[in-house]
This record gives C-alpha cells, sequence and structure tokens, in this order.
C-alpha cells in the first residue's frame, strides 16, 4: 500500500522532519520494536512487528511529499491502514512543527 503525505518544505526540510518523526515514533511505539535504516540521503526503510509478525515499509522524501509504502503480510492485512495511519500522524504533527519554525 502507497500513501503520500504533501508538504511545501522542499527535500532538506522534509528529510528533518522525517527523522524527527521516525524518532519519535520509535519511542514512543518501543513495544513493537521499530527500527529505520536509511538506504540514501532520501529512503529509509522502517520495521517494526505486530503480534509477533514483522513488517516493513518505505519511507522516501521528495520535493513536495513524503511518500510511504508498507509491505503488510496477509494476516495483518486488517491493521495495514491503523498503521499508515499512525505513520502519517507522527509525520504530520512533525510537518506542522516544521511549519511553525520548531524544528
Amino acid at each position: 500500500m502507497k500513501h503520500t503525505v504533501p508538504h511545501n518544505l522542499g527535500a532538506d526540510q522534509a528529510k528533518k522532519v522525517t527523522l524527527a518523526a521516525i524518532q519519535a515514533y520509535t519511542t514512543k511505539f518501543e513495544k513493537y520494536n521499530p527500527a529505520a535504516r536509511w538506504e540514501s540521503d532520501t529512503r529509509c526503510v522502517v520495521s517494526f512487528k505486530a503480534k509477533g509478525i514483522g513488517v516493513e515499509g518505505r519511507v522516501t522524501i521528495l520535493e513536495r511529499s513524503i511518500d510511504m509504502e508498507l509491505d503488510v503480510p496477509f494476516l495483518l492485512k486488517p491493521f495495514q491502514g491503523q498503521a499508515i495511519g499512525i505513520i502519517e500522524r507522527e509525520i504530520r504533527v512533525w510537518l506542522e512543527k516544521a511549519q511553525r519554525g520548531e524544528v
């Protein structure tokens, strides 16, 4: 499932926002064993475990959007929208902070 969060910050500021969101996410949802691994300056692989099953996704930072793609095993498909929603909420919180000059 691919999901796009639009922004008007530019790629550099969007990366700062994404870093902050991922850090907040890994702290807030520690019980799901979240992890983030940067493949490049603009692409991060994120993973976590839900109900003992690993889930992996990618976050790509673009000039006008932050794109998320989540690979969810069949057994967890009912939770796919919830997982994307959690990630998007964290990113939006940090986008709003950046727009106020707090990041």
